[in-house]
């Protein structure tokens, strides 16, 4: 079978390497660069960037107790090239491991025609075609938009920006304001709601009042016109460099005429990452819903096992959500209304240890039913959450219970706090 793949992101990388292994004749096409935008303008970038973040803050903490004696100077244009070089590394490594798995990647802008994809005016028939070609910034119809910066421009800054206007409420404008205000930028968020709306109460608190607490946070604030110094808000002119973070928006444009795309333009697509066209599945971005790396990857597999003949379906069920900051900021939403609720502080463990005196370790919440043991949510703010996170994702989809923690062995010393809080619950 011919299989055919455009987009080498996450979920179309993915793809392509499941279907190659199962033995089909796979190509995969890309327009860019492989690794799509979490490898080359989104979730890596912000790595690179708050790595550097996190060391700032740890040198100011050691000055302010007298353990140091210097102050971090940011050279912005040697960190953005370092994440250039180191960003270029991980993208070689990964095209070879995808070459070597037996894809054949063809580079240029694809078409659809048919039963075939052309690239350049040579044609690639398939019997299957995987539509995995991502997001990009959503841009609003505010007036002066094009003044605006968006993540795709974050390393071409020649230095550390003075002031910083961030529009947007979620994970990317919260992720961005850590990074700045870290590097000493005079930072705002502007919400056209609430701030972090899709983030429960306590660990939204503990953002804004330990993570963040440089970052001016506006509420309720609606921008009309974006200027080359500022925006003009409803309550008055704000100075300062515009950034948004307002959103993506799904790259359909290539199949619109061919397949059902809802009102945001994202492929419409069933549990089996089936398409309305009998031959077309998508993954990804492009489907709109969880826009995270592991989401794209688990329907990218789900997609290639389709179309190569092998049942599945994707499982949405307790997926793992992070904002990077300082500390990792990781959550499992509660899947119920009802349960008991317990907290406890994050524990003293690497990335943690010199934060104890100020009682800045973190916290972890979870919510149970006590009295049969399920867990319905759980979230974490520590040096360790988005590792811990994970697994609770795992535990929680294979039906773990309070009580199976009661023999859990942890490796020592440690930030998990998560282990500490089943432990409890399953004693009652």
């Amino acid at each position: 079978m011919n299989l055919v793949v455009i987009g080498g992101g996450s979920a179309g990388r993915t793809a392509s390497i499941e279907a190659a292994a199962i033995g089909e004749n796979v190509t995969l096409i890309e327009m860019d660069k492989i690794g799509g935008k979490c490898l080359n303008s989104g979730c890596m970038v912000v790595c690179g960037l708050n790595d550097v973040a996190r060391f700032v803050k740890n040198a100011q903490r050691f000055n302010q107790m007298g353990i140091t004696g210097f102050d971090p100077k940011i050279d912005y244009e040697m960190v953005a090239q370092g994440i250039r070089d180191t960003i270029g590394k991980i993208r070689g490594v990964i095209t070879h491991e995808t070459d070597k798995a037996g894809v054949n990647i063809v580079r240029g802008r694809a078409e659809i025609k048919g039963g075939s994809v052309t690239v350049e005016g040579e044609g690639y028939p398939y019997d299957k075609l995987i539509i995995a070609t991502g997001s990009n910034a959503f841009i609003p119809p505010i007036k002066g938009s094009e003044y605006a910066k968006t993540y795709k421009d974050v390393l071409n800054y020649k230095v550390v920006p003075d002031k910083i206007l961030i529009i947007g409420s979620g994970t990317i404008a919260t992720e961005f304001a850590g990074v700045f205000s870290a590097f000493g930028t005079e930072v705002h968020v502007l919400c056209r709601g609430t701030f972090l709306k899709e983030v429960e109460s306590d660990l939204k608190t503990y953002i804004v009042e330990k993570l963040l607490k440089d970052v001016e946070i506006h509420e309720n604030i609606a921008v009309s016109e974006i200027y080359p110094d500022g925006v003009l808000t409803n309550s008055g002119i704000m100075n300062g460099d515009t950034f948004l973070a307002v959103g993506m928006n799904p790259n359909s444009e290539l199949v619109k005429d061919l397949v059902e795309t809802g009102e945001k333009g994202e492929i419409i697509v069933s549990k089996r990452m089936e398409t309305s066209h009998k031959n077309i599945y998508a993954a990804g971005d492009v489907v709109g819903g969880i826009g995270t790396t592991p989401v794209a990857r688990m329907e990218g597999i789900v997609a290639a096992h389709n179309a190569c003949g092998i049942a599945a379906e994707v499982d949405y069920s307790f997926i793992p959500s992070s904002i990077s900051l300082y500390y990792d900021v990781s959550y499992i939403q509660s899947n119920k209304d009802e349960g008991v609720e317990g907290h406890i502080p994050g524990s003293a463990g690497p990335g943690a240890f010199w934060n104890v005196l100020d009682r800045e370790t973190g916290i972890t919440k979870a919510v149970v039913d006590v009295k049969n043991g399920e867990i319905h949510g759980i979230s974490s703010i520590s040096p360790s959450a988005r590792t811990v996170i994970a697994y609770m994702s795992k535990f929680m989809r294979d039906g773990s219970k309070t009580y199976d923690f009661d023999n859990f062995v942890e490796a020592h010393p440690s930030t998990d706090a998560a282990y500490k809080l089943m432990r409890f619950f399953s004693k009652y």
